[in-house]
């Protein structure tokens, strides 16, 4: 893999972009941000936790605040990462399930309907006892439950069924019905989630969830189509995950069984969106581990790289430190503190905090401080424990490296983000105006 050679047209515009040619280092930490908990004597894990790198970065730069899909907006990841990378979705789009099926290399057309969806838990009184089935479903209980719904689900109107499990309790649904167009505009049949303009939006404050039926939201045909094959879907593949060896197995060890499959966020067009070359001028490399951010990534022109597993900081480091010298741009997503929130476990979210601040931004700090890259560091959204779901609170920003004025900030908290220089802000204006900011 190689960066593409510039014109000297290009190496000037570059010096004028990034002073003296440094390149920029964006980290998106997944869900970090969160409300005081009482668990942690009313701090929020980035309050408890011992971050020494990030709070040498943070008093080295500036901080604000930021809400990535909009205020107001509790986003879904997908919204909340085209937030951060500068792409205002508020007119229409087209659907995290396009990303989800981009990302995994399902062959996806204008006219399919994809979704993403999650293995889950629905009790016999109807009520979803967990929207992730324990979240500890391996590999191979998921792919033998996805073979076993993709063999035997047979749709109507000749609908071609592709369902393929990704990363612990995710998958994504993709329908094809040869000779018509399927439409999106449909409602969710996972409870947790609606759409606003296409957007996944979580709904706060829910305390009672139920499986819900797939509604057509206009009176054109295929969106009433897609809605009947996606509920049609669902209810074939309860009936098969309800008899399968995977789940008569966990049960009988006294682990909740996947047996029923929730789907969010259609889509049925592909996305045309202006790559990140075009609206930064930078040649941008990324570190991603999930589906839906490798869509983005691909959507957007991203050159993507191997990141190794979810939660090696380490390698991660390792990997963008490579990449610095060779890339306008390097964007990397850390995965880990979006799911202990989703848990509901502040402690754990506080210690991976730790671990990525010991792990990861130890080198980070190690090339800001050598005069080697501009790092802004913030979230796709925020998570609180006590939600133990996305929620519409803001997220700290920070920006720190040669060039960048610094402020009173001392660590990366969400206390240090209101009272930081920069402001409060929506995603979608941040890298513009950092860069703004880096051309004077």
């Amino acid at each position: 893999m190689q960066a593409k050679t510039y014109s000297l047209a290009r190496q000037h515009a570059l010096k004028k972009l990034r002073p003296n040619g440094i390149p920029i280092m964006y980290v998106l930490l997944d869900g970090v941000g969160d409300l005081p908990d009482p668990i942690l004597n009313n701090l929020t894990p980035l309050d408890a936790a011992l971050t020494p790198h990030l709070d040498q970065l943070s008093r080295m730069g500036s901080m604000g605040l930021a809400y990535p899909a909009g205020e107001g907006i509790a986003p879904e990841s997908d919204v909340g990462v085209f937030g951060m990378l500068g792409y205002d979705l508020s007119e229409e789009y087209v659907g995290r399930g396009a990303m989800e099926a981009i990302g995994a290399k399902i062959d996806f057309q204008n006219g399919d309907l994809a979704l993403r969806a999650n293995f889950a838990t629905l009790q016999d009184d109807g009520i979803l006892g967990d929207r992730r089935a324990g979240r500890d479903l391996s590999k191979q209980d998921t792919e033998e439950l996805a073979d076993a719904i993709t063999h035997d689900v047979q749709l109507s109107h000749g609908a071609e069924l592709v369902f393929r499990s990704t990363v612990a309790h995710r998958a994504i649904i993709r329908i094809r019905t040869p000779g018509e167009n399927l439409l999106a505009n449909i409602s969710n049949t996972d409870p947790a989630y609606t759409r606003v303009r296409g957007m996944g939006v979580a709904k706060e404050g829910l305390k009672e969830l139920r499986l819900q039926r797939s509604e057509a939201l206009d009176s054109i045909p295929g969106t009433k189509l897609a809605a009947d094959l996606l509920n049609e879907f669902t209810e074939n593949a309860q009936r098969i995950l309800a008899e399968h060896p995977v789940n008569i197995r966990r049960k009988s060890s006294g682990q909740l069984p996947a047996n029923v499959i929730l789907a969010r966020d259609a889509s049925c067009s592909v996305p045309k969106l202006d790559q990140m070359q075009e609206k930064y001028g930078l040649n941008t490399a990324c570190l991603l581990d999930m589906p839906v951010e490798k869509g983005i990534a691909t959507v957007t022109g991203m050159v993507q790289v191997e990141g190794g597993d979810v939660d090696d900081y380490s390698f991660k480091a390792q990997k963008a430190k490579e990449l610095l010298p060779r890339f306008d741009c390097v964007y990397v997503h850390i995965k880990g503190p979006d799911e202990p929130g989703h848990d509901g476990d502040s402690v754990l979210k506080k210690d991976v905090i730790q671990a990525i601040d010991k792990e990861f931004f130890n080198m980070v700090a190690e090339q800001v401080l050598d005069g080697r890259a501009i790092v802004i560091v913030s979230a796709d959204h925020s998570t609180p424990c006590q939600l133990k779901a996305h929620s519409s609170d803001p997220v700290p920003v920070m920006v720190s490296g040669p060039g960048i004025e610094q402020d009173q900030s001392c660590r990366f908290t969400e206390r240090d983000g209101l009272q930081g220089s920069l402001g409060k802000m929506e995603g979608k204006q941040i890298l513009g105006e950092i860069l703004s900011k880096l051309r004077k």
